[in-house]
């Protein structure tokens, strides 16, 4: 069974996320911030990752750099889900090695699942 990790902050956004993924077949974990989110990866070693950048504590730039430090990290694609647009994401983003970027508002749940089929099966 193929691996998830969502980590988002808002509670309604990322539990219908994780139904919409149960329902199409993944394993589903869910972290509400960056810190519990770094550690689920540790723990869960996802096949794919889903973050948000905007959320309490440790946002998700800085999350994702401390999952790509780590080798356990450094592969695991990653598909920035948020409601920042492109032009207002942080500069070093890039350099991190993310699979995609997704503004929540522009895209249907259908959509994101459909998003991160194609990223694994090309992965």
């Amino acid at each position: 069974m193929t691996k998830i990790a969502i980590i988002e902050d808002n509670t309604v956004i990322n539990q219908m996320y994780r139904m919409k993924f149960e329902v199409e077949g993944f394993d589903v974990q869910v972290a509400s911030n960056g810190q519990d989110g770094v550690k689920l990866v540790k723990k869960f070693r996802p096949d794919i990752i889903l973050l948000d950048l905007q959320m309490p504590g440790m946002n998700g730039d800085e999350a994702l750099a401390q999952i790509r430090s780590e080798v356990w990290g450094k592969k695991i694609p990653v598909i920035i889900l948020t409601n920042t647009g492109k032009e207002e994401a942080p500069q070093g983003l890039g350099a991190l090695g993310i699979e995609g970027y997704i503004v929540k508002a522009e895209m249907t749940p259908k959509q994101v699942v459909s998003r991160v089929k194609e990223s694994l099966d090309k992965n």
